[in-house]
């Protein structure tokens, strides 16, 4: 029999040695006004990694301008290296490890405030800009592929332990690996194998590139939660097929479409008010009519809610698995384990106690407090927090 291993134990996840198997997950935390790293953005990280967090994973880091969500994020450069370095190097001192979550946002990048059309697998209309998304061409999807592997070289430069490719939530690639999204007729479209096509040219590309010195993971969709998303069936298909390339070192299974149905992923309280006030006018107007009141759709909460479809990618699957999704207490970080599952990914929970990892360590608690009001949400904007614990907004970011 294998013996189930210590979540708080060490742990090698390809080339890199965690302190333990915890993971914090990625969620924009709202301090990069101006593209660059600030002392807010180092303190946010410092507070997990100090809290005994194993790896920290900053997000969201664009290969490319139109790449970003809206145009308050990183696009990775040497304008940006200096920052980084120094980031890296601060978040290693507490002994924690760092990830850097690589993407390109596709069709859930907002163009307006990007200055930058948006692309996606099929042309579209954006709800965010009011503009038409434009179809990526071969050219893009060379270039797109080539700003991965740039923004690689420079992140191993900057010190950065492991790599998350972004293959989930509606961003370009899972753009084309959902079926609804991409309505092509060329090689990029169709089977499943077309539509998994540039998932699979991104990871060999990166692979090639720095494989080896960091470790290489993906977040990659065990269900979208939309009609015309990623099905659990066509999600397991295409993790398969990664395992089978051997580019990646681990996946990190994860759901929900931030352009279609982005509680999927959060499950919980649903902040409509919140999210509105939080809008520019046109998309708060937007929202209060039915279409927009019924896209942030409510889920109960249920902890390790991902874990019934999670189990089928273990089962399928050889390779190192992250379980996400409603991890708050001792109890199912021991369950994961024993499951087969090889570290857990945390986000609201380490929101809301920074210090989490340690107390449940030590023994001084067996669960979070996070209530899971999803009230953290909207304070993207404004600096990523629980609003339970730190009432007052933080003023460095301005849409």
């Amino acid at each position: 029999m294998t013996e189930i291993p210590d979540v708080f134990a060490p742990a090698t996840l390809g080339p890199v040695r965690l302190r333990n198997r915890t993971v914090k997950a990625a969620t924009f935390e709202g301090r990069t006004p101006h593209g660059q790293v600030t002392d807010e953005l180092v303190e946010y990280h410092l507070a997990v990694a100090r809290g005994g967090i194993g790896l920290t994973t900053v997000a969201y880091l664009s290969v490319a301008p139109e790449g970003r969500t809206h145009r308050e994020q990183i696009v990775v450069g040497e304008h940006a290296l200096a920052g980084l370095s120094r980031l890296t190097e601060e978040v290693h001192a507490t002994g924690a490890a760092i990830a850097g979550q690589v993407g390109h946002a596709g069709p859930v990048a907002n163009g307006r405030s990007n200055g930058a059309r948006a692309l996606a697998a099929s042309r579209m209309p954006s709800p965010l800009s009011m503009q038409m998304i434009r179809s990526a061409s071969e050219r893009d999807l060379t270039r797109v592929t080539r700003d991965y592997v740039a923004a690689a070289r420079l992140l191993v430069r900057a010190g950065f332990d492991v790599l998350e490719l972004h293959m989930a939530h509606s961003y370009l690639i899972s753009s084309f690996l959902a079926p609804g999204l991409n309505r092509r007729r060329d090689r990029w479209g169709g089977s499943l194998e077309n539509r998994a096509r540039l998932a699979r040219q991104v990871a060999r590309a990166v692979h090639e590139e720095v494989g080896g010195e960091v470790a290489l993971t993906a977040k990659l969709s065990l269900s979208d939660g939309f009609a015309g998303g990623v099905t659990t069936e066509e999600g397991l298909e295409v993790a398969a097929l990664l395992e089978a390339d051997g580019h990646l070192d681990a996946l990190q299974l994860s759901g929900g479409s931030s352009l279609m149905n982005p509680m999927y992923l959060f499950r919980g309280g649903a902040p409509v008010a919140e999210f509105a006030a939080s809008m520019p006018l046109p998309v708060r107007l937007g929202m209060r009519t039915p279409v927009g009141r019924s896209f942030l759709k409510e889920y109960p909460f249920e902890e390790g809610y991902f874990l019934p479809k999670a189990v089928r990618f273990r089962e399928r699957l050889r390779m190192p698995l992250m379980l996400l999704g409603g991890i708050n207490t001792l109890a199912t970080m021991e369950q994961a384990m024993a499951d087969g599952f090889d570290f857990v990914a945390m986000g609201r929970a380490v929101l809301r106690e920074p210090d989490l990892v340690n107390r449940l360590a030590a023994g001084r608690a067996t669960a979070g407090v996070c209530i899971h009001c999803n009230r953290c949400m909207p304070t993207i904007y404004t600096g990523t927090r629980c609003p339970l614990v730190t009432p007052e907004p933080l003023t460095i970011a301005a849409r």
